[in-house]
């Protein structure tokens, strides 16, 4: 549904969350369905809108949806992550109210509680570019969400008792394209059609739980436009390696024989590959698809060198009427330096995931709620881990993480990575430039290789086996922001933690006051809602 009210849009969504039985790989598990669907439906906006979602949790649990990508200005309030909202009890609802303020591109939007999003309540959500803004691209044909992500069997109850016995997750059974896999006996029905001579927009986003996955269309390039809510320059990729929690879009033109063809994507950096197809049909195509699939890179030094042809198109607008390349990131001068090491250790003899020697975990009060109703000293304390990993990085608390940041600080986030296993972090809140990446460990030189003219500003990173990445960014969003691994057995397990940026005004200029109907819980529960900012 759709209100205006004499300023931008509103688009009002009601979503009833519900268990149902899903069989992405065959097997049937417990899934997760939203409004009865699987994958849940695509969220559709554009700039400026007002969205509205009431979400009426029917499970037997607590239940919460983020936005992965949506930077909620001023209001870190609707972020829905378990460090700014109670989770939805069982038999309630709890109704989001954001606004997709100056942003275009390809998100998606997923559970934080427990082990959710293992088996749905994910789905595509874009934020199309309003009608006066042109796009550096002609209109597609159409324009198709495709989500993949690997795939467990176990259901989430048995894969979150599996981390809380402290025990690794293994490998996944298989993977999925929009919750479906193509079997290839001439019975499939396609994921998508086309028609011979057109051009389409493909949204593909990784909504998996730890695997990074490769996809390409059999016999047809992929021409990248956008990445996570930035217009890319237009390079043509046969593969693009898309990890946990990433977006792409890409152009995909029908200039083949009319017939069947296989959508591919299989995993990365696993011991064993899996593959998954699903079919794309031309419309009036006579034939099956080949079972000759286009084979995957090897290695992860190809998916390092495929990072470096990423870059920002300084001259194409973006959500405003001026060109994204006007910003000049590459000339601030930064104020901190923060690097984090991820590390896997035994705490108890139990599994725990860890940044700079602390794993997080996660209070019955939200911090934002604590930090806002003034009793944050009862349920955590400010910038307990260093700015750098300890030189024993070996022992780890378990505790909230919260970093301190000054407002409007230009911070410099280097991910160091000394594990055998990708990781891939998210933001929120935010977007940052993604400036540098390599092998080894970083030092104050590496800047020397710093891409600070074009580095794509996007919300999510990946940092390859013993090596580094480097994020830029300025702290200008008053909140509570979640620094989290994308990889949801590492997230689960403490490789997370949270931003403060508080307003030296306390002032509405920079952030909004508590909403009505915000759901309380914890030792806020009760207490008398604080004094409003006025100005």
């Amino acid at each position: 549904m759709l209100m205006v009210q004499g300023g931008d849009p509103t688009l009002f969504f009601e979503w009833n969350v519900t268990y149902g039985t899903i069989a992405p790989l065959g097997v049937p598990v417990k899934g997760i369905l939203i409004n009865g669907q699987f994958p849940g439906p695509n969220l559709n906006s554009t700039t400026n809108n007002n969205i509205v979602v009431n979400v009426f949790n029917n499970l037997d649990e607590p239940f919460l949806v983020t936005w992965d990508g949506v930077q909620h200005r001023k209001n870190s309030w609707q972020d829905g992550v378990l460090g700014t909202n109670c989770p939805i009890p069982p038999g309630k609802n709890y109704t989001y109210k954001f606004q997709v303020k100056d942003q275009i591109g390809s998100y998606m939007y997923y559970p934080v509680t427990a082990m959710h999003k293992a088996v749905g309540g994910f789905g595509g959500l874009r934020v199309n570019s309003r009608l006066l803004i042109p796009v550096p691209y002609a209109d597609p044909a159409d324009d198709y969400t495709l989500l993949v992500g690997d795939f467990f069997n176990k259901g989430h109850t048995s894969l979150k008792k599996i981390l809380d016995s402290g025990r690794n997750l293994g490998r996944c059974d298989g993977v999925h394209l929009n919750g479906k896999v193509a079997k290839g006996d001439g019975k499939d029905e396609p994921l998508f059609t086309m028609e011979a001579g057109k051009t389409y927009k493909y949204r593909i986003c990784n909504t998996g739980i730890k695997t990074s996955l490769n996809v390409r269309f059999q016999g047809h390039t992929m021409k990248l436009v956008e990445m996570e809510g930035s217009h890319t320059m237009q390079n043509d990729y046969d593969s693009l390696d898309v990890h946990v929690g990433q977006c792409f879009s890409v152009l995909v033109t029908a200039n083949q024989e009319p017939r069947d063809y296989y959508v591919v994507a299989s995993t990365r950096f696993t011991r064993r590959e899996v593959t998954a197809t699903g079919i794309i049909r031309y419309k009036n195509g006579k034939g099956a698809a080949s079972s000759e699939l286009p084979p995957p890179p090897v290695g992860w030094a190809w998916s390092l060198n495929q990072f470096r042809t990423f870059r920002w198109n300084l001259t194409s607008n973006a959500a405003r009427p001026n060109p994204q390349g006007s910003y000049k990131y590459g000339s601030i001068n930064i104020t901190r330096t923060i690097k984090l090491a991820n590390t896997a250790q035994r705490v108890d003899g139990k599994l725990r995931y860890a940044l700079n020697g602390a794993s997080y975990v996660e209070p019955t009060t939200p911090l934002k709620l604590a930090e806002y109703y003034g009793v944050a000293d009862k349920v955590f304390k400010y910038d307990t881990i260093p700015d750098e990993p300890p030189s024993d990085n070996t022992k780890v608390t378990l505790a909230p993480i919260v970093l301190n940041m000054t407002h409007r600080n230009f911070v410099e986030i280097i991910f160091e990575n000394p594990e055998t296993a990708i990781q891939s972090y998210h933001l929120s809140g935010y977007s940052f430039f993604a400036v540098g990446m390599d092998i080894g460990k970083w030092s104050p030189e590496k800047r020397m290789n710093y891409n600070l003219l074009d580095a794509v500003s996007r919300h999510t990173i990946q940092v390859f086996p013993n090596s580094w990445s480097a994020i830029l960014l300025t702290f200008d969003n008053c909140g509570m922001w979640n620094l989290r691994s994308e990889i949801w057995d590492r997230h689960y397990l403490g490789q997370q933690l949270y931003a403060s940026v508080i307003s030296p005004n306390r002032s509405l200029k920079d952030e909004y006051n508590l909403p009505e109907g915000v759901l309380t819980c914890g030792i806020v529960q009760g207490m008398p809602r604080p004094p409003p900012f006025s100005s």
